[in-house]
């Protein structure tokens, strides 16, 4: 068997598993933004801070469903990088989510939402080292077989 032939194992570019688990994030994404834009189409004043904070949570469920749709649509194989833009997605809507939260409590936050903040921030990191470990191992992996 030459390099070739095992690269050209990894062909199929997603597990039927890893498949439906991304187009179910698609479509939580998706769900999730379409209940929320329903929800403020339908209330008719709302605070500036609840239409923000609206806003920005459909942005995020869009960010999450547009995605699942490139995960989706590529034909070549992604070695994590899936994983990585996943981790920065993730990343990206803790720190929004972080900010607006303690911009909403006015500099008033409670422990438990200082916790909630230091937990989901730790989560992210986590997830985002991980992912860039596991995409290296696999390029390293892929120029062992090319030579």
């Amino acid at each position: 068997m030459n390099p070739e032939d095992v690269l050209g194992g990894l062909r199929p570019v997603l597990s039927l598993r890893r498949r439906v688990g991304y187009l179910l994030v698609g479509l939580g994404g998706l769900v999730g933004a379409c209940l929320i834009g329903v929800l403020w189409a339908t209330e008719a004043a709302l605070p500036v801070r609840t239409a923000a904070s609206f806003a920005v949570l459909m942005v995020i469920g869009v960010g999450w469903a547009g995605f699942a749709l490139w995960v989706l649509t590529r034909r070549a194989p992604l070695y994590a990088r899936d994983r990585v833009v996943a981790a920065w997605l993730g990343g990206a809507a803790w720190a929004v989510f972080s900010v607006g939260a303690l911009v909403i409590v006015r500099g008033a936050a409670g422990g438990w939402l200082l916790g909630v903040i230091g937990g989901l921030g730790v989560v992210a990191v986590v997830n985002g080292w991980f992912a860039g470990r596991e995409r290296a191992r696999l390029l390293r992996r892929v120029r062992e077989l090319r030579g």
